[in-house]
């Protein structure tokens, strides 16, 4: 495990325990406003609001349908790998994929008690997602690769495990402008979603160069990029898997 890896991994160890303190993933200053996930859907599942650690809502980006098998890269405390197995039903199945014991274990937790049966958490790394080929038909994730070093690693497995036709609907943080030197060498700001942003052209570059297809990168509206280091942004990112399902 490289020194950024275990940086994140303690920083969201130490984060599984204060999920019910409504704690985000990257503080006030750098993600955009809190996803705008259904209260009465949540309370269904009995989840809370807090829970959500991201900058997005990848499960209504990525237009789920029932049956489909789901990925979720850095599946945190499960939110929106329960709100995608709601969503793709009975027929369908949703993944986790998480690097942190602890967040794993709360994930867990938040599973029994949804009592919902087509949900499956892994551990591991995302750069190396425990899945065959050609498994899954959506990848989402939720303010989660910009943490990765490897970036096209982790889009290269995300593209390996895709079936063809497969979606990549991800919600990520994306430069505006270049990123100092100083900022992008803290480990501190790694962890905070600052240091690990790329631009937004390399970001679009990466996805086009492992495969993808119709790569569209939406920034958010409601998102204010005045007060960030480099315009730091959340943006909702989208492309295909060439072939048909």
């Amino acid at each position: 495990m490289s020194d950024v890896q275990e940086k994140v991994r303690s920083h969201y160890a130490a984060l599984a325990l204060k999920l019910d303190q409504g704690a985000g993933c990257c503080g006030a200053e750098s993600c955009g406003e809190s996803p705008d996930y259904s209260r009465s859907e949540l309370a269904e599942l009995g989840l809370p609001p807090s829970l959500s650690l991201g900058c997005g809502n990848p499960t209504l980006l990525a237009q789920l349908e029932p049956g489909e098998v789901v990925l979720d890269l850095g599946s945190g405390g499960g939110l929106d790998v329960l709100l995608s197995a709601r969503r793709v039903g009975p027929g369908g199945h949703a993944y986790g994929l998480d690097l942190t014991d602890e967040m794993l274990e709360l994930a867990g937790r938040n599973l029994e008690r949804s009592g919902l049966q087509n949900v499956t958490f892994l551990k591991g790394s995302i750069e190396r997602i425990p899945l065959a080929n050609s498994t899954v038909d959506v990848v989402i994730s939720n303010c989660v690769i910009n943490l990765a070093e490897d970036k096209r690693a982790v889009l290269g497995e995300t593209f390996r495990v895709l079936k063809p036709g497969g979606r990549l609907a991800v919600a990520d943080l994306v430069a505006l402008t270049p990123l100092s030197e100083a900022l992008t060498a803290s480990r501190d700001d790694w962890v905070g979603c600052l240091a690990g942003t790329i631009h937004i052209e390399e970001y679009r570059r990466l996805v086009a160069e492992v495969g993808f297809q119709g790569a569209n990168i939406e920034l958010s509206s409601s998102d204010s990029p005045s007060h960030r280091p480099g315009e730091i942004v959340s943006s909702y990112i989208r492309a295909t898997k060439p072939g048909a399902l």
